[in-house]
């Protein structure tokens, strides 16, 4: 369990996330290319999930979590070492960055966790998983929050500069090298995740998975597509299993695109940007506390009803959004993100425990890859209604780079978020009421 908790906080502590956007810029890259890259990273993990977590299953979850460490090196040597200067040779770096690290959150995605579930199940401790799950979630808040606020410190040259002559230290210092230094550090934790990948070992190795002979490899690959299938049929047949991925993505799907706008939205409510860094750190502490009450939440209330208090929570922190108060306007974004970590919660301990042992890691894999489809979705929702909304303005209004003119379409275009949420609720409650009807898990506490 320890091994698991320390994965999963070296292979997630990213210390460019605060500054993720304009350290794509500052590099010489443009917006559109920007996104490009961001659509180029989701469609790795789409492509490459399932297939991840059906060979996890069958040749073992610790060999994938290897290949994932050693990914996350390659993509953070690039990112470290990418030269300045031409253009379109930039691009195909950082492309081959976006992919490489696609298929690396892949390959971890639903391994690890499946590891972990198992090594509990053959302790004879299944019910323990919602107590590891909040301890994990404790400490990779923890975590995040010094990832978030040195990635966002170390990122300033002027910073830098004043804490270089606090010590006495006459050393030149510009953004060409600041910039640098949120992947340094980053590269290390690549090196630390590829360390504990390392020093896992699968539950019953030897029985569970087979030699790793070229023919038996060969065999594996093929058996894996066959996996994927047979675990999709299961979910579609296991109709809580269904119920709970659609909620999941539904919910995951609306508080990821948000926090991708989140910067934008903080500047519009008049929050200065050296404090975004503090804001992301702030919100990682809700991983302090969320987990336990959630867990707490499983054991005294049933899967219908913890599901609601999600939904509801994201509605609040939508409407209260929509407004952009300054200032206090930070309040329903925090309400919101709160059921991120809610989210990730409830589906990961309500399929787990329906899931059986020789499924697990493949079940999980599908919650990723519906969960990271959803994004993409509405990615491009989101960008559709942008445009729709900038051909509705007046002639002579309808300028793409005019500040005032995007801050007004951002608004604009927010507004619309808890009405598209409200009208896929709706959807996603009709449909799980005629899969539930005739079942009783839903209201089964645990």
């Amino acid at each position: 369990m320890r091994l698991f908790i320390a994965f999963r906080i070296f292979f997630n502590s990213r210390f460019y996330y605060p500054v993720f956007t304009i350290l794509f810029l500052d590099f010489g890259l443009t917006l559109s290319q920007f996104a490009l890259l961001n659509a180029a990273w989701a469609a790795a993990i789409v492509v490459m999930e399932v297939p991840s977590g059906a060979l996890a299953d069958i040749i073992g979850r610790k060999k994938l979590l290897i290949a994932a460490g050693t990914l996350m090196i390659m993509e953070m040597l690039i990112l470290c070492f990418s030269p300045k200067g031409d253009p379109t040779f930039l691009f195909a770096l950082f492309l081959l960055n976006r992919i490489l690290s696609g298929t690396a959150e892949a390959s971890a995605s639903g391994a690890d966790e499946a590891l972990a579930y198992d090594t509990l199940a053959k302790e004879g401790r299944p019910e323990d998983w919602g107590r590891v799950l909040e301890v994990q979630m404790r400490f990779q808040s923890i975590a995040n929050i010094i990832a978030m606020s040195l990635g966002a410190a170390v990122y300033d040259p002027a910073l830098i500069k004043t804490a270089l002559d606090g010590l006495g230290l006459d050393i030149p210092i510009n953004q060409d090298i600041t910039l640098r230094i949120p992947l340094f550090l980053t590269l290390i934790m690549s090196l630390l995740t590829l360390g504990t990948a390392f020093l896992m070992k699968d539950p019953d190795t030897s029985e569970a998975y087979p030699e790793d002979t070229p023919e038996q490899c060969q065999a594996s690959v093929k058996q894996a597509f066959l996996h994927t299938f047979q675990a999709g049929r299961w979910i579609l047949q296991t109709r809580f299993a269904l119920v709970v991925i659609l909620a999941g993505l539904l919910f995951d799907g609306v508080i990821r695109m948000v926090i991708t706008l989140s910067s934008q939205y903080y500047r519009l409510i008049q929050l200065p940007e050296a404090t975004f860094g503090i804001i992301g750190s702030g919100v990682a502490v809700l991983g302090l506390f969320v987990p336990r009450i959630s867990r707490l939440m499983t054991l005294k209330f049933p899967p219908a009803a913890n599901f609601a208090v999600v939904a509801g929570i994201i509605l609040l922190g939508l409407v209260g959004m929509m407004f952009f108060i300054p200032y206090t306007g930070l309040i329903p974004a925090v309400i919101l993100f709160s059921g991120m970590f809610m989210t990730g919660f409830f589906v990961s301990h309500y399929l787990n425990r329906i899931t059986a042992s020789h499924n697990r890691a493949t079940v999980l894999s599908f919650k990723g890859l519906s969960f990271n489809l959803s994004y993409g979705i509405f990615g491009i929702f989101y960008s559709l209604l942008i445009t729709w909304s900038r051909n509705r303005l007046p002639a002579g209004l309808n300028t793409a780079g005019n500040q005032n003119v995007e801050n007004q379409i951002f608004i604009d275009t927010f507004s619309y978020f808890p009405w598209f949420f409200v009208f896929l609720l709706m959807a996603v409650c009709i449909v799980s009421a005629k899969l539930l009807k005739h079942t009783d898990t839903h209201k089964q506490k645990g």
